[in-house]
């Protein structure tokens, strides 16, 4: 079982591993397997980043987010133009209807506001706009509209994580109450944990995900 030092070397090894990420820029602290990571980067995508570096450590049971996002002068946008391009980002993006979306823009900050189909649409609206110059931050408001989930959902859940290479299914046990997706069990890493729930996403009818799964310890070899 690693402990805390080695999961804080293994996490700054990755974060030294992204070539868009400046390693010296963000500190990494472990306390019981939680990552807390600080320091300051000058966009938002790159505070992402390393945020989705950290959780593919294994060891890692959580992730507390401190990195602040100040935008250089060279990236400086007004709340305007973020505006406009965020629109535009959104408009281009084949897989989410923008008339049903709203995006609000101050002080850098977006905040999606609307309604779509699909949980996939939801994160591809954050995702059409997170990586624009002058963002600091991202709020999803975005919410879901209500459908009635067929009656073989959990089955077809079950059938999703089987297909998925980086889910354990044995170890995940699904729950459907109405449209709510309940996630118990254990799992490897806390990056197959957001697998896990990014999977369900994409289920008919689910618009409320409560994801109870643990991240299990790691085994003990003994030779």
């Amino acid at each position: 079982m690693k402990n805390d030092a080695q999961i804080q070397q293994d996490v700054l090894d990755q974060l030294k591993w992204d070539p868009l990420l400046n390693a010296s820029e963000i500190g990494v602290s472990v306390k019981n397997g939680v990552v807390t990571l600080s320091g300051h980067v000058d966009s938002y995508l790159k505070k992402l980043e390393a945020e989705k570096q950290a959780k593919k450590v294994v060891g890692v049971k959580a992730i507390a987010e401190d990195i602040q996002v100040g935008v250089s002068p060279s990236y400086k946008r007004s709340d305007t133009e973020i505006a406009e391009a965020a629109v535009n980002a959104i408009k281009w993006h084949t897989s989410i209807n923008e008339q049903s979306i709203k995006a609000k823009v101050e002080d850098g900050v977006i905040t999606l506001e609307g309604e779509v189909d699909w949980g996939y649409q939801r994160e591809s609206a954050k995702n059409a706009v997170v990586n624009l110059i002058g963002v600091r931050s991202v709020i999803n408001n975005l919410t879901l509209k209500q459908k009635n989930a067929p009656e073989n959902l959990k089955q077809k859940i079950s059938a999703a994580f089987h297909r998925s290479a980086s889910i354990d299914a044995s170890k995940i046990q699904v729950e459907v109450e109405g449209n709510k997706a309940i996630l118990k069990g254990k799992v490897r890493s806390f990056a197959e944990r957001e697998d896990a729930e990014d999977a369900i996403w994409s289920a008919p009818g689910i618009f409320r995900v409560e994801n109870k799964l643990e991240v299990e310890e790691e085994a003990e070899f003994i030779l």
